[in-house]
């Protein structure tokens, strides 16, 4: 049935056409999704904490967690049998690696997982694993219509950008978010998609759940000229936090990578952890995105003993400010606990998180110590959000459009961009990369809007390898290696042990003067006219760095070795820059 499908449309639907009609229902399925996640997350969420005792703090804190951390674990050894973590670098890897290509029960494993973290308390965000699904949605229906490689990765990107459209009712932030982030260059041919698929599911979210928004923003106190330097400061200050947020979350991930093959080690230490900070600070439990409300619209001492409710600092409000900076510091463990015990979350939402308690506390600060025009506290929470998720992203755009959207607040359009972009360029002097791409960074496995790189990285070393190929030993005649030349289609054979290890070459034209004396063929020994390849390449040499080995050599052709210094085969410079011209045409083509 699907074969007759796939030919009726392939006689009748353009693929440009089809596109569209594949992006509409890539939007469709990730609002649905979204929905589903957020349902999930709310309703168990509500069905834990609905009967907590706000005034006191209470000691179930200590046991959801660790519950929904054990049972999101068990899901994913048992059920899942993938590691379906850092969603978002997952998919940058796809792009880079997998042809664009996720595996099927990303459509559905990330929902389940991220839910049962999330709602027991895991204090990680929705988002990435929403992301995942999104993408991995138009991945597969991508493939289910055999749409080519460059197809799947703009299916890929409309799913990605639905997933935040559908998520925050915010389009053009979806939009942006798929092109700083993901790293797919706006082209004519990816705009139109990537808008059809983002304004998709933003309609279908309004449809779902109505015009009510995430979190709840008037505008008391327009922008004042007078406000542009804090505004600058505060974008420095989230530049700062949000370096303190990679390299903390990089340490944390560290610690419980060398935990991985100890699953209740991790379980422990992790949950504990998790498990205390949130009991000492509710506002940790979750997304945490009614703190951020409370922040944004907070105004008198009731406002305050919201925020903290349910922690040992109730009704205290002279520790206010210890309370957000304690909150501001402990996220990042809080964070790092739970995807490191085995939670499954994104870094998505504790990046908005953190900044409004940035924003909110350099705004009191700054109030307390009257250095200037005083600054309204709820505008610069706002600010802060746009700041750090600028920060640590890479992606001010995305920080801009987001909030804009989310809240309604373009009247600080203006301090919106002063605040992003002082943070993204704080950012970029100590980290190059955003915490999603920095893991690949450094394996030459990521995707970047500069073509030539993109291409490099994009291009599948195990694509161009010629596997067949004449091979010699050491202890052979001259004789018996002129008679296997004369079988071969190569000028060079390589010399192999028994074990196929790699011990050197034979280069036809640098033993002519040798080949042709027949009174010779007795004399020599392949072992004594054997050389050493100009270079030897590893099977998981980026392409980027075997371009530059090929460069600095100027070889016609290099051995790849694998670890074992056995020998996989040989890769052509004719071939090589072949695959690249043809791949740089195909990239460059809208």
């Amino acid at each position: 049935m699907l074969e007759r499908i796939v030919a009726w449309r392939e006689a009748h639907i353009s693929d440009r056409q089809f596109i569209l009609v594949l992006s509409f229902f890539v939007g469709l399925f990730s609002a649905v999704a979204a929905l589903a996640l957020h349902s999930l997350i709310h309703g168990i969420e509500e069905l834990l904490t609905s009967g907590f005792d706000f005034q006191s703090s209470n000691w179930l804190y200590l046991l959801f967690p660790v519950v929904g951390i054990y049972l999101t674990a068990l899901f994913v050894k048992y059920v899942v049998k993938d590691n379906i973590s850092h969603g978002i670098t997952r998919i940058l890897y796809a792009i880079s690696r997998k042809k664009s290509r996720l595996p099927r029960h990303h459509t559905w494993t990330s929902v389940v997982a991220s839910a049962l973290t999330i709602g027991f308390g895991g204090s990680v965000g929705a988002e990435a694993p929403i992301v995942l699904t999104g993408s991995a949605i138009g991945s597969n229906l991508g493939r289910l219509f055999r749409m080519d490689g460059k197809t799947l990765m703009l299916l890929v990107g409309c799913g990605a950008s639905a997933a935040i459209a559908g998520i925050f009712k915010a389009p053009i932030a979806g939009l942006v978010f798929t092109i700083e982030v993901l790293m797919i260059d706006l082209t004519m041919a990816s705009l139109v998609p990537i808008l059809i698929a983002s304004v998709t599911a933003t309609c279908f979210t309004y449809f779902f759940v109505g015009a009510d928004v995430l979190f709840h923003f008037t505008l008391d106190d327009s922008w004042q000229i007078e406000r542009v330097p804090p505004s600058i400061l505060l974008g420095i200050a989230c530049g700062l936090v949000s370096l303190y947020f990679i390299r903390m979350m990089t340490a944390c991930e560290g610690f419980f990578g060398r935990l991985k093959h100890s699953f209740y080690a991790r379980l422990l230490i992790g949950g504990l952890l998790l498990s205390a900070l949130i009991f000492f600070f509710p506002s940790l439990y979750g997304e945490g995105y009614s703190s951020i409300d409370i922040l944004l619209n907070g105004k008198n001492d009731s406002d305050w003993d919201a925020l903290m409710g349910n922690s040992l600092f109730y009704g205290q409000q002279h520790l206010l400010l210890l309370y957000v900076a304690l909150v501001l510091f402990t996220k990042v463990f809080a964070t790092s606990a739970t995807n490191g015990a085995g939670g499954c979350g994104g870094t998505f939402a504790p990046s908005l998180f953190i900044g409004a308690f940035a924003g909110f506390l350099f705004a009191r600060l700054w109030n307390i110590n009257s250095v200037g025009p005083l600054v309204p506290e709820k505008n610069f929470a706002l600010l802060g959000m746009a700041g750090v998720m600028a920060g640590v992203m890479h992606a001010p755009l995305t920080g801009i459009f987001l909030i804009a959207e989310l809240t309604g607040g373009y009247q600080l359009f203006v301090p919106l961009i002063i605040v992003s972009v002082s943070a993204y360029l704080t950012i970029i002097i100590f980290e190059p990369h955003s915490i999603y791409g920095m893991r690949l960074a450094r394996e030459g496995k990521l995707i970047t809007h500069h073509t030539d790189r993109s291409v490099l990285t994009l291009m599948s070393l195990e694509s161009i390898i010629d596997r067949h190929y004449e091979s010699t030993r050491e202890d052979v005649s001259l004789a018996q290696l002129v008679h296997t030349f004369s079988h071969s289609q190569s000028s060079i054979l390589p010399v192999l042990d028994d074990a196929g290890t790699l011990l050197g070459e034979i280069d036809f034209t640098k033993i002519r003067h040798i080949v042709f004396r027949t009174e010779l063929y007795h004399h020599f020994t392949v072992a004594q006219i054997m050389t050493q390849p100009a270079a030897t390449l590893f099977i998981d040499d980026p392409m980027e760095q075997v371009m530059g080995i090929f460069e600095k050599t100027n070889a016609l052709q290099l051995p790849v070795i694998d670890t074992d210094h056995h020998l996989v085969g040989y890769i052509t410079r004719t071939r090589l820059y072949t695959m690249y011209r043809q791949m740089v045409a195909d990239f460059s083509t809208d």
